[in-house]
């Protein structure tokens, strides 16, 4: 925490003066936090303290009574009457903030003084959800960061995009950097280790990372000491639910009914009768559970006059919410700074993660799409074989995969580090130089094993198949930085240097002809398949950034950056990127008088930023090795070279302002306009040019939108009880500019196409049941009339532009309450106006094309046409339907809209009595709910996973209880 001049010189007169009464005390906020670091000051006297890292204060004051006046950054000031000899005290959060040092990449900034779109989230905000992953903990959190959780196995990632999506071809995620260091995709640390997360979202804030900052960035700092030596335990358990959403299973009856629905009931087999109702399995009750999790932590940190130190240890393991996964990580790190003389400071760090993971985990395909007349078991409890014949089986394939999964199964490991040897030098009071020197090292290893019993290793008498990679990353940075102040004016710079390279190899071999039990490859009777890889990049760059102010009321910066990239040619290596940006502190103004608006400050930035391809060797002709020629490797050609491939590069506006009214309000608008132009674009050769294709750099695309956040303080500094309440809204607008020759591209069920969002649905568009002979209909469109038919014939209607899966707007809700040392939060978040492609229900919702699957309950609304119900939403079934109905059409694409309850976490902080009596620093306890409850049109699982992942077997976010202890000694 860094004290101003005047809290030293209280410090200093205050420890030399002889005082008579003695006062103790602890001080919190709302949720019981401490808060360490805040000033104690008797008024109208020098005498003065700080509180330590647990909130604790200890103040010799000149008389019983005194007047103490407590105060923090980040917090309403109070003053109370010294009058007990221990005193709890709490402050209440004041989220404007202005003097709050934020992290905003290569340096820290007070928050007044930041010109670019930076948004800090606080570690407290990001205790709410239980995730091993970091990028699971910022859903709904930030204004125009889309956060979707695309699978709810453990320990998979998010998928995150800041303001958009800007390329076709290359990556649209943001990057990652934890203290200082670039990361190579999301950072595998424990939650429990961050400080803050840091979110830069225009150009102006992201420049300086240049070609890896054009998706945004996400600055994480971790934790540091700060006061005496403090031993933190934080122990967490609880059960993960599997999240069925909206879809429902037939049950036997069900099934039975929609049977007698066929148009064509001599089409059924003579086997299929009323017997099959004597059997109703629930293959999804089976096939899921409450995967137990446990989260143990422990933490220590300590400071002495020259050292600081925090070094914690984690334990995470969770099961599935499907049976059979089983996730278990064991990470630790350690922070240290040592003061080697006045100058010179050493700050080397580590952080490492082992994690394994047990795969016999249940389909979800065939867990849904198995039929209730089955039950996987006879009478003694043996899992049935289908497949050996003698066994009636009304599935598809005849297929119990539960057969298979007792013999076979997968397990992998992952060992990840990072170790960075920094150190500073102090060369002036106003000169620094900066040292970071980070080595990552990730080694993989995975098997699957498929047993010669099994029906799926019979035809090669089973068999192994073994994977190993490893990735080392290599990153240094050095930077002078220069702070100086000159009575009104402030001038602080850097200059820096920075280098990386990344190298990664992979081997795999699978072999066949097995004994049973046996994991290793070399024990097989033949080699199957063999396989492996290697590549490797390397990125150097040079950067500059000035930073004035005047007076806390003007702050104007510039950067640039010079990127050179091993992924282009050598005409095209080297990018130059620059950002322009400047803020406007209104209230410090003479002239401004308005007593009721506590802070106001503009915002402006204009920048450009690269992006590179995902594709390490984009400018080369690449050919592959894999062929044969008279027993000899044979070289076939693939990507042709193109030596002018060269940067995507987004030119990016920002218009932002923030104020804040009566002490309890702050608002933050922003309005952005982001093009991306020379998009990298992989163009196509005819079959018979022998080459592929290659890369050009041609289109453009644009995002434009605006971001709103608010939080209210509702009851005010003096309310024993306090409620905040915070609210983000965001809207962005993406459009196709350009492409090659303004014509389309395909991409599967999308399509690229100029004036059109990049995420836009192209296919078939369904026009509903024809009420005369409940018969499918799709759309004829005539391309020069307009004119729209309908018709039957799938293969007649017409390919058209049928929605986006970009949403309209999206954003989240927060709201925390706090009494003593009682305190509830809830989080929100919610996404409005995408559309998700449902493929299940090509599968489920069939209308008789796969009568060996199971099906899915009509939602509310549905019906099935008959000539009673003519005005239905689906055709008439038949057995083995061959009208294409199920076919791929805007049919299955369902508004993926959905307001969720992220969590709701209930904790109380022990009193202060009862924590001393236990000999403790402090002690909390807490129950949390992770996704117990969503609104949704659609028909699905989870229209998060649908957006971005498999909607045919999907994996949901889990709804998830969590009880905690937390205890500091």
């Amino acid at each position: 925490m860094r004290l101003n001049f005047t809290l030293l010189f209280f410090l200093l007169l205050g420890q030399a003066m002889a005082q008579k009464t003695s006062i103790n005390g602890r001080l919190s906020d709302s949720t019981g936090e401490p808060i360490a670091g805040a000033a104690v000051v008797e008024l109208g006297t020098v005498n003065a303290t700080i509180t330590n890292a647990e909130g604790e204060f200890s103040l010799q004051v000149s008389r019983s009574g005194a007047r103490l006046k407590i105060s923090s950054v980040g917090f309403h000031s109070i003053e109370v009457d010294a009058k007990d000899s221990f005193m709890n005290l709490t402050l209440a959060h004041n989220d404007s903030h202005l003097d709050e040092l934020v992290v905003t990449g290569y340096s820290a900034q007070r928050q007044q003084e930041i010109s670019a779109s930076i948004v800090k989230v606080d570690a407290k905000a990001l205790k709410d959800v239980k995730s091993p992953n970091v990028s699971n903990l910022l859903q709904g959190k930030v204004a125009g960061v889309n956060v979707v959780s695309g699978s709810g196995r453990p320990g998979d990632n998010a998928t995150i995009r800041i303001r958009g999506r800007s390329s076709i071809s290359s990556s649209s995620s943001p990057l990652w950097v934890v203290d200082g260091v670039i990361a190579h995709g999301t950072p595998n640390i424990n939650p429990s280790d961050i400080e803050t997360v840091t979110v830069l979202k225009d150009a102006a804030a992201s420049t300086l990372y240049g070609s890896r900052g054009a998706n945004g960035v996400i600055v994480i700092t971790t934790k540091r000491a700060s006061g005496d030596g403090t031993f933190t335990v934080s122990l967490n358990t609880g059960a993960s639910h599997y999240n069925r959403g909206n879809f429902q299973l037939m049950n036997s009856q069900q099934m039975w009914d929609y049977y007698q629905s066929f148009s064509n009931p001599n089409a059924i087999p003579n086997n299929i009768t009323s017997e099959v109702l004597k059997t109703d399995y629930n293959w999804l009750d089976n096939g899921t559970q409450a995967g137990q999790f446990r989260d143990y932590s422990g933490s220590y940190v300590g400071k002495t006059e020259k050292t600081t130190f925090y070094a914690s240890g984690n334990y995470y393991k969770e099961e599935g919410s499907v049976k059979g996964f089983v996730y278990d990580r064991i990470s630790g790190r350690m922070n240290l700074e040592h003061a080697l003389t006045k100058r010179l400071t050493f700050k080397p760090k580590v952080n490492a993660t082992y994690t394994t993971t047990d795969s016999r985990q249940h389909s979800l395909y065939d867990m849904y799409l198995n039929m209730p007349w089955d039950k996987p078991y006879d009478e003694n409890g043996k899992i049935l074989n289908p497949q050996a014949g003698g066994i009636t089986w009304y599935g598809r394939d005849n297929r119990n995969y539960l057969y298979d999964q007792q013999f076979n199964y997968g397990k992998g490991q992952v060992f990840d580090i990072q170790t960075n040897l920094d150190f500073s030098y102090k060369i002036a009071s106003f000169l620094t130089f900066e040292s970071m020197n980070n080595l990552a090292y990730y080694t993989n290893t995975s098997m699957s094993y498929t047993d010669p019993q099994s029906n799926s290793g019979l035809s090669n008498v089973g068999s192994i198949y073994q994977f190993a990679d490893k990735r080392i990353v290599r990153f240094f940075n050095q930077m002078l930085k220069y702070n100086n102040s000159f009575g009104k004016h402030n001038v602080s710079a850097l200059a820096g240097y920075e280098y990386s390279d990344y190298v990664y190899s992979s081997v795999n071999a699978t072999g066949k002809g097995i004994a049973p039990g046996s994991e290793i490859v070399g024990n097989a009777a033949d080699f199957q398949g063999m396989g492996g890889t290697k590549n490797d990049y390397a990125f150097q760059s040079g950067m500059l950034q000035v930073n004035y102010g005047f007076a806390d009321r003007y702050n104007v910066q510039a950067s640039y950056r010079l990127d050179g990239s091993s992924r282009f040619g050598a005409d095209k290596r080297y990018g130059s990127f620059y950002a322009l940006s400047a803020a406007w502190n209104v209230h410090n103004e003479t002239f401004f008088n308005w007593k009721a608006m506590d802070h106001l400050k503009l915002r402006l930035s204009y920048g450009e930023v690269g992006n590179v391809p995902t594709g390490y060797y984009s400018s080369y002709s690449l050919y592959s090795l894999n062929g044969q020629y008279n027993g000899m490797p044979a070289a076939i050609p693939g990507q042709y070279n193109n030596p002018l491939v060269s940067w995507e590069k987004s030119k990016d506006a920002n218009l932002g302002i923030e104020f804040g009214l009566v002490n309890r309000l702050d608002f933050t608008v922003d309005l952005y306009n982001k093009n991306t132009d020379d998009l990298l674009t992989y163009i196509s050769f005819p079959s018979t040019a022998g080459w592929s294709g290659y890369y050009e750099n041609v289109g453009a695309v644009r995002n434009k939108g605006i971001e709103v956040a608010v939080n209210v303080d509702l009851l005010g500094v003096n309310s024993p009880v306090s409620w905040t309440l915070g609210l983000n809204w965001a809207h962005n607008q993406n459009r196709i500019e350009a492409l090659k020759d303004g014509v389309d591209i395909p991409a599967g069920n999308k399509r690229y196409s100029e004036g059109r969002d990049i995420d836009s649905w192209y296919m078939r568009k369904w026009a509903g049941v024809n009420p005369e002979n409940g018969a499918p209909q799709w759309e004829i469109l005539n391309p020069e009339t307009g004119e729209v038919t309908l018709s039957s014939n799938y293969n007649a209607a017409t390919l058209q532009y049928v929605g986006t899966s970009s949403p309209k707007y999206q954003g989240g809700a927060f709201t925390r309450i706090g009494f003593k040392g009682l305190s509830l939060n809830v989080n929100m978040a919610y996404l409005k106006g995408a559309f998700a492609y449902h493929s299940a229900r090509e599968l489920f919702d069939s209308d008789g094309a796969y009568p060996s699957y199971n099906q899915m309950v009509f939602k509310e609304g549905w019906s099935r046409w008959s000539t009673d119900n003519k005005q239905a939403t689906h055709p008439l079934a038949s057995y083995s339907n061959t009208n294409n109905s199920n076919k791929t059409s805007s049919r299955y694409l369902e508004d993926a809209s959905f307001l969720r309850l992220r969590n709701v976490t209930l904790s109380y902080e022990l009193a202060s009595d009862l924590v001393k009596r236990a000999k403790l620093k402090s002690a909390s306890i807490y129950v949390s709910g992770d996704n117990l409850w969503i609104s949704t049109p659609f028909s699905g699982i989870d229209p998060e996973a649908a957006l971005y992942g498999d909607a045919t077997s999907q994996y949901p976010s889990p709804k998830r209880i969590t009880f905690g202890l937390n205890v500091s000694f």
